[in-house]
C-alpha cells in the first residue's frame, strides 16, 4: 500500500523561498572568501617556486652568496607560514558559512528556532575571515619589506 504524500502547500513554498532569500547574502560571502583563497593559493605557489629556485641557486652559488640566499629562504618560510595561516582561517570561514546556511535550512524544515546558532556561526565565520585578511596583510607587508630594489 503506497504511503500518502502530503501535498505541498503554498505556505511551505513561501517558507522555503524565504529561507533561500536569507541564504543569498552568505553565498555572496562565500564567493568573496573563495576569491581570497584563490589569491592566497597563488601566493603560496609563488613562494614555493621561489624557494625551489633558491635551493637550486644555493648549490651553484659561490660561498659568499650563501648567507644572503639563506636569509631570503628564511623570509620565504615566514611568508609561507602567514599564507598557511591565512588559508586555514579562510577555509574555516567558508566552512562556518556553509554550516550556517545548512543550519538555516534545517531550522526551516524542522520548524526550529536557529537564530542564535546561526548568528554565532556567522560571527565566527566573520572572525575567521578577518583573521585570514590580517594574515594576508602580514604576508604582504613582509614581502614588501624584504624587497630590495636597486
Amino acid at each position: 500500500m503506497p504511503v500518502p504524500v502530503p501535498p505541498v502547500s503554498a505556505q511551505t513554498i513561501t517558507d522555503i523561498s524565504h529561507v533561500i532569500q536569507l541564504s543569498v547574502a552568505p553565498v555572496f560571502l562565500l564567493t568573496s572568501i573563495g576569491t581570497i583563497l584563490g589569491v592566497l593559493s597563488t601566493r603560496l605557489a609563488r613562494i614555493v617556486d621561489r624557494a625551489r629556485a633558491l635551493k637550486d641557486l644555493l648549490e651553484m652559488a659561490p660561498e659568499r652568496r650563501h648567507q644572503a640566499i639563506h636569509d631570503e629562504m628564511q623570509t620565504l618560510a615566514r611568508r609561507r607560514r602567514f599564507i598557511n595561516f591565512a588559508i586555514t582561517a579562510g577555509t574555516t570561514a567558508a566552512l562556518l558559512v556553509c554550516v550556517s546556511i545548512a543550519t538555516v535550512f534545517l531550522g526551516a524544515v524542522l520548524k526550529a528556532s536557529v537564530a542564535v546558532p546561526v548568528a554565532l556561526l556567522f560571527i565566527l565565520a566573520m572572525a575567521a575571515f578577518v583573521a585570514a585578511l590580517v594574515f594576508f596583510l602580514r604576508e604582504i607587508l613582509l614581502a614588501v619589506r624584504s624587497l630590495h630594489l636597486a
